[in-house]
């Protein structure tokens, strides 16, 4: 597993124009990947934008490394970097710390016909969402104090579709410290991502151990 960021070059008016939805972003992960794109198959990826120091980069957890051309054929050029993952994850242990970020798309499902699957609405109200994320952290093995996490951002993502019809998905960040349950399931987690539009920026933890 490799994670990987390179900073958006915004000053791009290409960039600017093309970057409009988060379907977009899917797509410029997609390619960075030229030898799946090649083999017509697509591997699990996890990716989020975020904000450091003022500058907005890309976050990617893949099982591949990317290609840094590719990458940053949309970023700042000499801004891409990848590490293995996989030597951090296997010091993640039972009873572990940690301060994380997450971003999520909180909804919940109605089943409004027993032969059918439930519907899916978003949630709108903050308490609502940050029950979405304390409900769903044990069966991802961890768990998180209600006086431990905050919603920093709330808002949505444009997703631009077929024939030019847009949707939005809500969206929510939240930051805190959790604590580790279960490592396998924790680790799980952190490759493989929590709740629904992973292709689209949501789903992916990164994590900080605190001492």
């Amino acid at each position: 597993m490799y994670l990987s960021r390179v900073e958006i070059d915004f000053n791009n008016r290409v960039n600017m124009r093309e970057l409009n939805h988060v379907g977009a972003y899917h797509n410029w992960v997609e390619q960075a990947f030229p030898e799946e794109v090649d083999r017509k198959i697509r591997s699990r990826k996890l990716w989020r934008i975020d904000c450091l120091a003022g500058k907005r980069y890309l976050l990617l957890v893949s099982e591949r490394k990317p290609s840094r051309e590719l990458l940053e054929s949309r970023g700042v050029k000499g801004s891409f970097a990848s590490k293995e993952y996989d030597t951090f994850l296997s010091t993640i242990h039972t009873g572990d710390q940690f301060r994380f970020r997450i971003v999520l798309n909180p909804v919940h499902a109605v089943l409004e016909d027993e032969r059918k699957r439930g519907k899916v609405y978003p949630l709108y109200a903050e308490k609502d969402q940050l029950q979405f994320l304390l409900d769903r952290g044990p069966k991802h093995g961890f768990t998180v104090p209600e006086d431990q996490v905050m919603i920093v951002e709330r808002g949505q993502e444009r997703l631009l579709k077929k024939g030019n019809h847009s949707t939005n998905l809500v969206k929510a960040v939240y930051e805190g410290r959790l604590k580790v349950l279960d490592s396998s399931r924790f680790v799980d987690l952190l490759i493989h991502g929590m709740g629904r539009e992973k292709a689209y920026g949501f789903g992916m933890m990164t994590v900080i151990k605190v001492k």
